[in-house]
């Protein structure tokens, strides 16, 4: 839709802004929907139909109907909807075209254009219709920004959640370095596959998960044999290490002293 020429929309007389009767309501049509039509909720609450679809709908809600749609609505009479509609045609299938269904997350801007739109009709207007379309198209762009934004949005939420987890897990190893914990047991405890956990932990935490388990036994062993009067050994056993020179070889490598220089 972005890529859309404003000249493509087809602009129809079929628009206004009302104030819905008490009574008022939208039967299902005998022949489904000729056109596109931009349908928003200004205020009032009811129930929208589109193709077997139901949505509770109220203020700030967004509804872009195709040609070929099946659409009725109604509202409640003591909070009637006010409404503005625009029917519009298509020169030529857009590539991208906002989805069927938006509550505006900031309706503000959008319905200026909408009032805008519907303003430059009541009274004949030098370049109304070219106008016309532009406001058309923004009014596109608005309805395509906030499904980007949402989207997003669902990405950042997804993407704090992972990191959520991964620091979980990061301080489960922390709290029990003497585990036998696996690159697989630890994906399965974080419910994620062992490639992806591997990835995504390298990636948040700093350290492969392999050498993480070994930096918090080390850290880990290195409080025992300081503070505990626990022996090489004992320390060794207790961190899940049954191989004392290997565990020495480690012990060094990560502090450059051997485990009886720290006792």
């Amino acid at each position: 839709m972005l890529e859309l020429n404003p000249e493509d929309f087809g602009l129809k007389p079929a628009l206004a802004t009302i104030h819905c009767e008490p009574d008022w309501r939208w039967k299902k049509r005998d022949h489904p929907m000729p056109n596109y039509d931009l349908f928003y909720v200004w205020s009032g609450e009811g129930t929208v139909v589109l193709n077997k679809q139901t949505y509770q709908v109220g203020k700030g809600h967004c509804f872009l109907f195709r040609p070929g749609d099946d659409t009725e609505a109604i509202h409640n009479p003591q909070n009637p909807f006010v409404l503005t509609y625009i029917h519009f045609d298509l020169a030529n299938e857009p590539r991208l075209i906002p989805g069927p269904h938006r509550v505006l997350s900031d309706p503000i801007s959008f319905e200026s254009l909408l009032s805008r739109y519907v303003r430059l009709f009541l009274v004949e207007t030098y370049g109304a219709e070219t106008e016309g379309k532009l406001i058309l198209k923004q009014l596109m762009i608005h309805l395509l920004r906030e499904e980007h934004g949402e989207s997003r949005e669902k990405e950042d939420m997804n993407s704090r959640r992972l990191a959520e987890t991964i620091r979980e897990i990061a301080n489960y190893i922390q709290q029990h370095p003497g585990e036998p914990h696996t690159v697989e047991s630890l994906a399965e405890r974080a419910h994620l596959s062992e490639r992806y956990f591997s990835q995504k932990f390298k990636q948040i935490i700093g350290h492969t998960v392999k050498s993480y388990v070994v930096h918090c036994r080390i850290k880990r062993a290195e409080h025992l044999l300081h503070f505990t009067g626990l022996s090489v050994t004992e320390a060794a056993h207790a961190l899940g290490y049954r191989d004392l020179h290997y565990f020495s070889r480690q012990f060094k490598q990560y502090t450059g002293k051997n485990p009886s220089e720290i006792r």
